[in-house]
């Protein structure tokens, strides 16, 4: 089954047409997923732009035509709202545009997923705060949650991710790649409802922050 994987919770850009089959050893195993084409651009002011050429790149690269995918899977974040809700909205459009189904994975599942011991796995919430969760054995165990650096208080051996990496010296814990989300990782994360043909969900973003913008208040009378 061809799928095409999409992120925009980060800076990078990611859009990629992956492969997703089942091996069929005995006694069971997991899916094998092969990324067959991958374009991967590190903007954070251009996702809204950056994002349907890209889809279009990897389609071609990959020999394929919308009409070949079987699903789509969507980075859900936590992320900021303005990129992050190009790369949602990117993939819904795709999905209703194709009446095949879409899948939300976490984009820091993306990072932590199939990572040995504990790992704390922090990307750039701008604000001088990261958003993070914590995993075991690669799987998660805490967050996501959004924080300043030195508020993230964890036992983990090591670090992943941008945020890790921008604040370094308040973690203290060596470094692990990738830096971003995997497109690989997010469709392992969402192969076994890929080969299960099953329904689509809503995609429902991952912001953990109130809106900036607020509906106003009653206004006060000006005269007494």
């Amino acid at each position: 089954m061809l799928v095409m994987v999409v992120d925009s919770s980060t800076p990078a850009v990611t859009a990629a047409l992956v492969r997703v089959e089942d091996p069929e050893l005995p006694g069971g195993g997991d899916p094998l997923v092969t990324v067959l084409a991958e374009r991967v651009t590190v903007d954070g002011r251009a996702h809204g732009e950056l994002l349907a050429p890209q889809i279009q790149a990897v389609l071609a690269e990959g020999g394929a035509a919308p009409g070949d995918l079987a699903a789509v899977v969507a980075g859900t974040g936590p992320g900021p709202f303005t990129g992050l809700r190009a790369g949602m909205v990117t993939a819904a459009a795709l999905g209703h545009a194709l009446d095949i189904p879409v899948y939300g994975v976490c984009s820091l599942d993306g990072i932590g997923h199939g990572q040995p011991g504990r790992l704390l796995v922090a990307t750039d919430a701008r604000r001088k705060e990261v958003y993070w969760a914590v995993y075991s054995g690669g799987v998660r165990v805490d967050g996501p949650a959004v924080d300043k650096p030195a508020a993230v208080s964890v036992e983990v051996d090591a670090a992943a991710g941008d945020g890790a990496d921008k604040y370094a010296e308040v973690f203290g814990l060596p470094l692990l790649p990738p830096r971003y989300p995997s497109a690989r990782a997010l469709a392992a994360l969402a192969a076994d409802r890929v080969r299960a043909k099953a329904p689509g969900e809503t995609l429902t973003p991952r912001y953990l922050r109130r809106p900036d913008a607020v509906a106003p208040g009653e206004r006060k009378p000006a005269l007494p």
